[in-house]
């Protein structure tokens, strides 16, 4: 298990490592191949956001959480990450253990109930040059909380796309 911190105006205390390298590695058992783990911790506003991204074999996981203690972003954050897990076992057994055992959960209590998906609906849309402007005037037209767009400048497929927060975020995709 490979574990990298970053902060963000947030001094990560030997403490807070030791207890995350802690709780982290009880989900160690979940996984057949190597785990990379990304801790991201933020603080502003005295609002404490802590971000937990795990990577196996191509499968990424992620948590985020806020609230007005660190600490307590770490039990908050590890339910949802086992969550995830447990879900996702069935559907890509190659990435993890052989089997997740219900008796065994270290940080949620029931398994969580699996949600089938599927597509409904298929679009297709030539895509003109555009510029990043222009492509948040459009999804704001068109009422969604993401517009798709061939990038003018970059001559690249972009997404632009509404974040939790109120804010702005745009996918470059990188060949």
């Amino acid at each position: 298990m490979d574990i990298k911190y970053v902060a963000k105006n947030y001094k990560i205390s030997d403490k807070f490592k030791d207890i995350i390298e802690k709780k982290l590695s009880k989900l160690e058992k979940y996984f057949s191949k190597d785990i990379e783990m990304k801790v991201a911790c933020s603080e502003q506003n005295d609002v404490c956001k802590l971000e937990i991204t795990i990577n196996s074999a191509g499968l990424f996981i992620r948590s985020e959480v806020s609230s007005d203690n660190m600490y307590n972003n770490i039990d908050m954050a590890l339910p949802k990450l086992e969550k995830q897990i447990v879900k996702n076992n069935k559907k890509y057994k190659n990435k993890f253990a052989d089997k997740v055992v219900a008796d065994a959960y270290e940080f949620i209590e029931d398994e969580p109930e699996p949600i089938a998906t599927r597509v409904v609906k298929n679009k297709t849309f030539e895509l003109d040059p555009i510029s990043v402007e222009d492509a948040i005037a459009f999804m704001e037209a068109v009422g969604h909380n993401f517009y798709v767009f061939l990038n003018g400048e970059t001559g690249e497929i972009n997404v632009i796309y509404k974040r939790n927060d109120g804010n702005l975020g745009l996918i470059e995709v990188l060949k």
